[in-house]
């Protein structure tokens, strides 16, 4: 079983808009696709685990999240990099119809998504790292066994730093630092 890297999308490797949902504003941050490819270079699988809200509160559709998914995809190329999976969890406890949830085992911070990824990529969670801006990332990562690496991006800087393994400044520096005593 393989070790892998989780990240959560927004505020972690693209900038925040809130309700991200048009291709044409995703800007990801400096040194990221640069920071996947190191992490592609070495063979250890990279996985977006995003919670995507606006879809589960009706505010855009799966259509939307896969056009910025796309334009993600295009961006990392470019670098020559590229994720090994995208998981997406929509629902939430204001959501309407199939979305409504109290508590979906997928959203973060419960680790739905990252135990879903384990088994259907091999990966062995205890080995793997989860980078994300917020509390609720860390807390997934936890949740399924992973160490936490916590990035200043995003509502990173709101963030208790004594909840994650690393605090970096950004993804970049995030996958440095974890590449560094990768085991």
């Amino acid at each position: 079983m393989k070790a892998a890297v989780f990240l959560d999308r927004d505020g972690t490797l693209n900038e925040e808009t809130g309700y991200l949902h048009k291709p044409e504003d995703v800007v990801l941050f400096p040194g990221s696709a640069e920071a996947i490819a190191k992490l592609n270079a070495r063979n250890i699988p990279v996985i977006v685990v995003t919670n995507q809200a606006g879809i589960g509160l009706g505010k855009y559709g799966w259509e939307d999240f896969h056009s910025v998914m796309e334009r993600i995809t295009e961006l990392l190329a470019a670098a020559g990099a590229h994720m090994d999976g995208v998981y997406a969890a929509p629902h939430h406890e204001k959501g309407v119809g199939e979305y409504a949830h109290p508590d979906h085992p997928d959203r973060k911070p419960n680790p739905g998504m990252m135990l879903r990824a384990s088994e259907e990529h091999g990966l062995d969670l205890a080995r793997s790292w989860m980078i994300g801006d917020k509390k609720i990332d860390l807390e997934a990562g936890r949740n399924a066994g992973c160490r936490v690496a916590l990035v200043l991006t995003g509502y990173g800087k709101d963030v208790d730093p004594t909840l994650a393994d690393i605090v970096a400044r950004d993804l970049a520096e995030a996958v440095d630092r974890i590449l560094a005593n990768w085991n």
